[in-house]
C-alpha cells in the first residue's frame, strides 16, 4: 500500500519535478524579480506614458534573444519566443502603467514621482501592483528563453500599457492592442493573465470560471442651472442641489430596480465639480462616475434608466442635464473549458488547498478585450502578508497599498507551469 501511495504522489508531482531540470535557479530569478519590481515601483509612469518602463522591458527581452516589437498601442512591448517544435501559440500578459496616487508607505523604494493629472499636481504610484506583474513576466521570459527546447509551440509575451485607461482624447490599453492585431502573426490560441491581490493571502491563487471581473463604464453628467447670489437662491436654479438629487436617485436604480440576486452591480459618482465660492450659486455642475456590471442585460437596463432619470430630475427643478455613458471595458470572462483544463496545473503549483474558487468582483480589467477574442484565463495571485487581517490590508488604488514580495515567485512558477502544460499537452 505504501508503494502504491508513493507512486501516486510521484505521478502527481512529476511535472513539478521538471523544474529541477530547468536551466535557471529559481532562487536566482526570485532575487531578480524582486529587484525589477522595486525598480518599477520607484519609477512609475502613467497610462500611455510608460516610456522608460517600455524601454527597460524591451532591453530585457532583446537580451534574452526574443523577437521584440515596441510601440505597440503607443508604449506596449511584445516579445515572441519560439520553441524547438511547432505547436500552439500562447500569450502571457502583464499590464505596465501606474496611477495618479501619492504614495504614503515607508518602503525604502517608495515612489517620489510627481506629475500633473487632470490639471492637478499628484504623485504617481504603482498602487495596483502592475509593477509586480511586469517583474513576474520578465522572470518568466528569462526562464522560458533558457528552456525553449522544452517548449512545443510559441509564447507571446504582451506587456500592455494603459490598463487603467488612456488619457482623455487618446486610445490605449488592451482594446487598442487588439485593434493593432497583437493577437495575430502568429495567431494566439489562448491567453493567460494574473493580478496580484493585496487582500488575498500570499501563497494562494483564486480563480472563477465565467465572469470573474465586472464590465466597467464611465459616465459624465452635466447640469445647467442659473447663477445667483447665495443669499437669494430663489433668484437662480441651483445645479449643486440638483446634482445631489441626481446622485441620490441613481442609487435607487441599484437598490430598487437591479435584480441583485442575479449579479452584483454598482453606480459610483467619483467626482463633482461646481462653484467657486461660498456665496455664489453657480451656473453649472459636472459629475463623473463609474458603472460596474456582471451581466450585459443588467448593464443595458441600468444604462437606459440613467439616461431617463438624469434629464427628468433636472427638468423637475427647472434645469437641464445631459448624460454621456462610455462603452467601457467588457466583463472579464474566463473560458470555462480552458479554466477546467488548467485548474490541475494551478493546484499542482500552489497546492490544492491554496487554490480557491472565488466569487466575481466588481473591479474591472481590460484583459477582457483579449478574452473576447481568444479563450482566456485570468486569476488572482495572493499578495497579502498572512499575519495581516484582510480588513486591515490597504485596498488597491490607495496610498498605503502594499504587497508581500514573497508571493512573486509563485506567480513566476505558475505562469511557467501553465505554459508547459498548455503547449506540451
Amino acid at each position: 500500500m505504501k508503494i502504491i501511495l508513493t507512486l501516486l504522489c510521484l505521478s502527481f508531482y512529476l511535472p513539478l519535478l521538471s523544474q529541477s531540470n530547468l536551466k535557471t535557479d529559481f532562487n536566482d530569478i526570485e532575487e531578480k524579480v524582486i529587484k525589477w519590481r522595486r525598480y518599477f515601483h520607484e519609477n512609475p509612469e502613467l497610462s500611455n506614458r510608460e516610456f522608460n518602463t517600455a524601454k527597460t522591458i524591451a532591453k530585457h527581452l532583446k537580451d534574452l534573444g526574443l523577437e521584440v516589437t515596441t510601440g505597440v498601442a503607443k508604449t506596449g512591448v511584445v516579445g515572441i519566443l519560439k520553441g524547438n517544435e511547432d505547436g500552439k501559440v500562447l500569450a502571457l500578459r502583464a499590464d505596465i502603467d501606474a496611477l495618479p496616487v501619492t504614495e504614503r508607505t515607508n518602503l525604502p523604494f517608495k515612489s517620489e514621482v510627481k506629475t500633473t493629472f487632470l490639471g492637478k499636481d499628484v504623485g504617481v504610484m504603482h498602487a495596483c501592483g502592475h509593477d509586480t506583474h511586469i517583474a513576474i513576466l520578465m522572470g518568466v521570459a528569462e526562464i522560458l528563453s533558457k528552456n525553449k527546447d522544452k517548449i512545443k509551440g510559441t509564447v507571446k509575451f504582451i506587456f500592455q500599457p494603459a490598463e487603467e485607461g488612456a488619457p482623455e482624447g487618446e486610445e490605449g490599453g488592451a482594446e487598442l492592442m487588439v485593434k493593432e492585431n497583437v493577437l495575430k502573426n502568429p495567431d494566439v490560441d489562448a491567453i493567460f493573465g494574473l493580478h496580484i491581490s493585496a487582500g488575498n493571502d500570499v501563497g494562494t491563487i483564486s480563480y472563477k470560471p465565467g465572469g470573474i471581473m465586472a464590465a466597467s463604464q464611465s459616465f459624465k453628467v452635466n447640469v445647467k442651472g442659473k447663477q445667483s447670489h447665495g443669499s437669494r437662491p430663489w433668484g437662480g436654479i441651483d445645479p449643486i442641489m440638483i446634482s445631489a438629487k441626481i446622485i441620490d436617485a441613481l442609487q435607487t436604480i441599484i437598490s430598487r430596480e437591479a435584480e441583485l440576486t442575479n449579479e452584483a452591480a454598482v453606480i459610483t459618482v467619483g467626482k463633482i465639480d461646481s462653484g467657486v465660492r461660498s456665496n455664489i450659486i453657480p451656473e453649472s455642475a459636472e459629475m463623473i462616475g463609474t458603472i460596474r456590471t456582471l451581466d450585459y442585460d443588467m448593464q443595458k437596463q441600468i444604462n437606459e434608466r440613467m439616461k431617463e432619470m438624469v434629464p427628468a430630475i433636472a427638468k423637475a427643478y427647472r434645469a437641464e442635464a445631459t448624460i454621456e455613458i462610455e462603452k467601457g471595458y467588457p466583463i472579464t470572462y474566463n473560458n470555462p473549458e480552458l479554466t477546467a483544463q488548467m485548474l490541475p496545473t494551478l493546484q499542482k503549483v500552489a497546492g490544492e488547498s491554496n487554490v480557491l474558487l472565488t466569487k466575481a468582483v466588481t473591479g474591472a480589467e481590460d484583459f477582457s478585450f483579449f478574452a473576447k477574442e481568444v479563450p482566456g484565463l485570468y486569476f488572482f495571485l495572493g499578495g497579502k502578508p498572512v499575519d495581516v487581517p484582510s480588513e486591515k490590508a490597504a485596498p488597491h488604488h490607495t496610498p498605503d497599498f502594499y504587497i508581500d514580495e514573497s508571493g512573486l515567485l509563485l506567480g513566476v512558477k505558475t505562469f511557467i507551469e501553465l505554459t508547459f502544460d498548455y503547449l506540451n499537452n
